[in-house]
């Protein structure tokens, strides 16, 4: 369930076992793994799930698993909904405390019909939609359908490259959401951002605190990029702090 709107927490995007011990370690509320975070995040293997729930045994339900299964936008035919949904399935008794998904129609409104499958899915875990409300021109509307099928949280820029430029949108959310569902606020969130993100009404904010990893070795032709992004535990640090001074209002 939701934490109390009276509490703003903070949730770190990272990719492995090092970032999530990381995000314990500095005080994070929990950790959203995803692979390919270049890509916007995409769903992570079976193995690195497990590792990262090992890694972080010590707080259980710390770790929150997005499952999307391409980049490329965020409408899918029935084929990706069904394997989407055997990955929520099979997230189940990992020790996961939640998912994080979201499916849209080409008109940009919720697939109501995907949903249903993924929260069916999902059990008793926590469900989250995620930025693919960032695309949908009611977002207002989308989330009327979500407090509807049960949501527990939405992650939102509130429609804008970065959150901070989406304050408005973020504000309207939170809103009408009341105590029924959280608002997280990620998107390009710096640390200057949090004080006016969570002023506005958001529950939490999520980023990645990520930076680039020094150069691990050779590559070239299908190896892909000389480098990769690793989670930066000063900008973890900085962010929890700045978390806890917003509580401490």
């Amino acid at each position: 369930m939701p934490t109390d709107h009276g509490v703003r927490t903070l949730e770190i995007a990272v990719q492995d076992p090092v970032g999530a011990r990381l995000a314990l370690a500095a005080g994070a509320d929990r950790v959203e793994l995803c692979s390919a975070l270049s890509t916007g995040g995409l769903t992570p293997s079976i193995g690195l799930v497990h590792s990262v729930v090992e890694a972080v045994a010590e707080a259980p339900g710390f770790v929150q698993v997005l499952v999307r299964p391409r980049e490329g936008g965020f409408v899918y035919d029935v084929e990706e909904i069904e394997t989407t949904a055997r990955d929520v399935a099979a997230l189940r008794g990992t020790g996961v405390g939640g998912v994080v998904v979201g499916a849209l129609t080409s008109e940009g409104s919720l697939d109501l019909a995907a949903m249903e499958c993924l929260i069916e899915a999902a059990g008793d875990l926590t469900v989250t939609f995620h930025r693919a409300i960032d695309v949908c021109p009611d977002p207002l509307a989308l989330l009327e359908l979500l407090l509807g099928l049960g949501v527990d949280r939405i992650l939102t820029s509130g429609g804008a490259v970065r959150s901070i430029d989406g304050l408005d949108v973020i504000s309207a959310l939170a809103q009408r959401a009341g105590d029924q569902m959280q608002i997280s606020a990620g998107g390009g969130v710096r640390v200057a951002d949090i004080p006016a993100l969570l002023g506005a009404g958001a529950a939490s904010v999520h980023l990645s605190a990520r930076t680039l990893a020094p150069r691990c070795g050779p590559t070239g032709p299908g190896g892909g990029a000389e480098s990769h992004h690793m989670t930066d535990a000063n900008i973890v640090a900085e962010t929890v702090a700045a978390v806890a001074a917003c509580n401490a209002w």
